[in-house]
């Protein structure tokens, strides 16, 4: 983390050098950051153009895809490649301030350790030599019971020293180092870039941080200005977001619900972190954040001059794009049209004729099937089309009932005379 955050350090500690005043080095760091990554903003603004004019075709996948969100991420996937848009473009460049701001607090956090390159059993000596535990406690940057709680870690071994904590133990320390004192610290901890740093800045110690509470504190300039600092730092980036999105609206970029509720969120929510920023952090990260924003604004002018061109382009390819999609939409509508009419017509044509009843060609009998055997009479398939005759062992002959009953009748009847014969023969 050292290796990234030194390049950061020696720049602050030129400034620093070339004016002797702690709060101008800050605000000519911000001012030195802010042109480096001008090329960048430059282009996150070209990529915040081309999504935004993708927004109108985005809605409508959207409704198409809603449900089908494997679909959707598809489709929008191809949109991005036909019209050569990166969306990650607009949000990771826009990202590299906050990683610079996090790189400074750092500096500002250990500036023993980044501006005067002093290693930690140097910071040890310097902090006994100057009875730094007491120290803390007389000026209030300690309470007894912080002081404790941070020998408790050294003792457990989770911190191998009390300036590794997290805490601004280094700007309190750093705080007592002054002209008169200044060569025999350098001698007592073999520190040759050990030097006092000013950090007043128009009457107010950038070293402390603020204190919200302002009733709890002495009303002195010092308190005062600390108090302010966040207050300012809100105002100004409200101003900026403000700004941003009248630029928008100068060179007339193409709106859409989403980007307007971004645009709300962000123009609170920045406002927001720059409080809290203000009251949690030392106030030197105040300047800077200010000093940020006014450059923020300016170049916010400069791009929407620079990128008018763009915007420009990007209005008439989406407004291109519309009138073929309005036209696509239009011929689809008239080739439906005419097929509805063709079909009327046809439909016309052929109301009133009779459809021309198409005769069966007789299908090949079934080996060992004759259709005949199943008509009844002149009845065709009285019996069933698929009749077999001899499937349940041969056909019966038909016979007429009242011949039937006749035959029997008869029968019957010549069985009565014979029997009387049979009697008279018994007898003799």
């Amino acid at each position: 983390m050292g290796i990234i955050l030194q390049p950061f350090a020696w720049l602050l500690l030129f400034f620093y050098n070339l004016f002797s005043s702690y709060g101008v080095a800050l605000i000519l760091f911000a001012i030195v950051i802010k042109l480096i990554l001008f090329p960048v903003t430059l282009k996150s603004k070209k990529s915040m153009i081309q999504t935004t004019m993708l927004s109108e075709q985005m809605q409508k996948l959207q409704k198409q895809y809603g449900k089908d969100r494997e679909r959707y991420n598809l489709e929008l996937q191809k949109l991005y490649e036909k019209e050569h848009v990166n969306p990650m473009g607009g949000c990771l460049w826009s990202l590299i301030p906050m990683f610079v701001l996090i790189a400074l607090y750092g500096i500002i956090r250990e500036p023993l350790t980044y501006f005067m390159s002093m290693s930690m059993e140097q910071i040890e000596t310097l902090a006994a030599e100057l009875d730094w535990p007491a120290a803390a406690l007389a000026n209030g940057w300690l309470t007894q019971g912080a002081l404790e709680k941070l020998q408790e870690q050294l003792a457990d071994g989770k911190i191998t020293s009390l300036f590794q904590n997290g805490a601004y133990n280094q700007l309190y320390l750093l705080s007592l180092v002054k002209p008169e004192n200044l060569a025999a610290l350098q001698t007592a901890t073999g520190a040759e870039g050990l030097f006092v740093l000013n950090f007043s800045f128009l009457g107010v110690d950038l070293s402390q941080i603020p204190e919200w509470k302002l009733w709890t504190v002495d009303m002195n300039l010092n308190n005062i200005g600390l108090f302010i600092l966040p207050i300012i730092s809100v105002g100004v980036s409200y101003l900026s977001m403000k700004v941003s999105m009248a630029t928008s609206r100068m060179n007339n970029q193409a709106q859409n619900a989403q980007l307007d509720s971004t645009n709300r969120m962000m123009l609170w929510m920045m406002p927001v972190m720059s409080l809290w920023i203000g009251f949690t952090v030392p106030a030197g990260l105040s300047i800077y954040w200010i000093a940020q924003y006014f450059v923020t604004m300016a170049q916010e002018y400069i791009c929407g001059k620079m990128l008018k061109k763009d915007y420009e382009a990007a209005r008439e390819a989406s407004a291109r794009r519309e009138a073929e999609e309005k036209e696509e939409e239009k011929r689809r509508k008239e080739e439906a049209r005419l097929e509805r009419q063709r079909r009327l017509e046809e439909e016309k044509k052929n109301r009133g004729k009779k459809k021309p009843v198409q005769k069966k060609e007789d299908e090949p009998d079934q080996e060992g099937v004759n259709k005949d055997d199943s008509r009844e009479g002149i009845r065709a398939y009285a019996r069933g089309r698929s009749y077999i005759p001899g499937r349940y062992g041969g056909v019966t002959p038909y016979t007429d009932p009242n011949v039937l009953f006749k035959a029997i009748a008869e029968a019957e009847a010549a069985g009565k005379k014979k029997k009387p014969a049979k009697d008279k023969n018994k007898e003799g």
